[in-house]
Parts: structure tokens; sequence; C-alpha cells
């Protein structure tokens, strides 16, 4: 049996030493290493070598302002930060996934693009969280840049991870893909959508097939699970057993949606012409298509 290719976003090499963080003379001695290293940033848009590697300086080019954040010690120890810059508001930042970073994204050595993730999704959720959701004071950082804290009520906040499946039905050897607005033209890839409060993951699975493509389904299996730092999610990824094959299209959430045969779908994964354009390799649809076509 073949083993299944990682998932985009997920094999980052970092120790992230969750005890470091709530450690104040561990940081002082982190931030001092002449070793450690600041993750190069412009706005959220990574800096990368010519090699596909995530670009790094030392923490003499922290800016007075900022506040770094410990991503986490290499094999050698070394303490990995990223800048939070005083006053970035999201409004500010580059565009949520703009033509340059999917480029970037294409690009980085396997293992990299978890750094990033992690660094980005950290950084968007401070932007967005500067203040108490109790008592609507502003909040400050601790514990190394993994959460906040009110300094009026005492209440902590913690970085959330919003939960989303990801599927393809599957009835007689054909998987159901679709097509969002506004995607490059040809794209289509798996169904998602984000799960609902008192909602398991074969529910949520079922509710969204039915809800875009109006096509029922049964036997639910996971197949694997990938960070998606836009702005932080994780994408839980699965196949879908379909009870037929009508589609009943709901056009406020897809273009266009349809049913793709097993070789179909094995041709374009290796590059040949066919009736859509595959999702990008470091998204979770490509790697489910991959799987499901025994690719």
């Amino acid at each position: 049996m073949s083993v299944m290719e990682a998932p985009g976003f997920t094999g980052g090499t970092l120790d992230r030493v969750d005890a470091m963080r709530h450690d104040a003379e561990a940081l002082a001695a982190a931030r001092s290493d002449w070793r450690a290293r600041l993750l190069v940033l412009d706005g959220l848009l990574p800096g990368v070598t010519d090699d596909g590697r995530l670009a790094w300086t030392s923490m003499a080019d922290l800016p007075d302002d900022a506040y770094p954040m410990l991503l986490g010690l290499d094999d050698e120890g070394r303490p990995h930060f990223a800048a939070l810059l005083a006053g970035m508001r999201v409004d500010t930042a580059p565009a949520m996934r703009s033509p340059a970073l999917m480029a970037v994204l294409g690009a980085l050595a396997p293992g990299e693009a978890a750094t990033y993730a992690a660094a980005r999704s950290l950084i968007d959720w401070h932007v967005r969280h500067g203040f108490c959701a109790k008592c609507g004071s502003p909040t400050d950082v601790f514990r190394a840049g993994w959460a906040r804290k009110c300094p009026a009520c005492a209440t902590e906040h913690f970085p959330r991870v919003d939960p989303v499946v990801i599927m393809i039905a599957e009835h007689d050897g054909r998987a159901l893909l679709g097509r969002g607005k506004g995607w490059p033209a040809g794209r289509y890839s798996a169904l998602a959508g984000f799960l609902e409060p008192g909602e398991s993951i074969e529910e949520a699975v079922a509710r969204e097939i039915v809800e875009e493509a109006g096509v029922r389904v049964g036997k639910v299996r996971y197949i694997a699970s990938q960070p998606w730092p836009f702005p932080s999610s994780l994408m839980m990824a699965c196949v879908a057993e379909a009870e037929d094959d009508a589609i009943t299209l709901d056009t406020n959430e897809l273009e266009d949606a349809m049913w793709v045969p097993r070789e179909m779908v094995r041709a374009v994964l290796r590059g040949e012409d066919g009736p859509f354009l595959p999702p990008p390799p470091y998204a979770i649809a490509y790697t489910l298509l991959k799987e499901w076509a025994g690719e």
C-alpha cells in the first residue's frame, strides 16, 4: 500500500516548547541567544531564499516596538521568532491570498510552509483580537505570543482555530467537484464549509454537500487534515458515498459542479489536459483527490 503524501502546511520541524512560553527566564535567554533567528516578513508575505527556504535574520533586526513571538526551537536548540508589529491592522496587511503569495507557497521547501502557517495565523489572530471578549478592555500579549490577557478582568484568550470540512462525494467511480465564484479559469476542487456548533465532522460533510450541490450522502470516511492559515482554519478532508448523482446547485455557494470519473482525475493530476484544473499541490484538496484517485 502506498503512503499518502503529507498535506501542505504540515511537517514543521520546530519544537514548539510549550513549557518555555510561561518561563520568563528561559524566554529572556532565548531572546538574547546570539543564534536566535527572526522570520523575515513583508506584512504577512514571507521572505524566501533562492532554494525555497524561509528567510531568517538576526534578532538585532527586531523593531523596538515589536513583540517577539516564539515559534520554537530547531534541532540544534536555536530559538526562532516572528515579530508582532505594534499598530498592525488587518486592513493594512497584504491581500489574504494574493498571486504573489500563492507563487511563494508553491515554491517553498517541504516543512517550511508549516512554520510560515503558524506565524501567519498567530499574527493575524493578534491583529484581530486586541480587545477582551468578556469586558471589552484592550488586552496584552503574553505566553511568548501564544495568548493575550486582559488587565482589567484577568481573562485569558488563546488563538482560535476554525474547523472546516473539505470533501468529495463519490458515486459510481466519479468524484463530485465544484467551482467557486471568482476562482481561476477552469479551476475545480472539493466542496468545503465550516462546522457549525453541535455538529460532528460526518454531519457537517453531509450537510455541506446537500446544501451546495443537492446531493445526499451516507457513509463518510476521514482522510487527512491540514492547517490553513487564511486566516486560521483546520481543514478536515473526507470522502462521502453519494446516494444518487442528481445535482441541484446552490448558486450562492458555487458557480458550477460536476462529476468527474476517476481516470480523468488521475489524468489531470498527472498534468494532462482535462475538463478542469486541479487545486494547487499545497492545498489539501489536491491531497484528497490524489488519495481518492489512487495516485
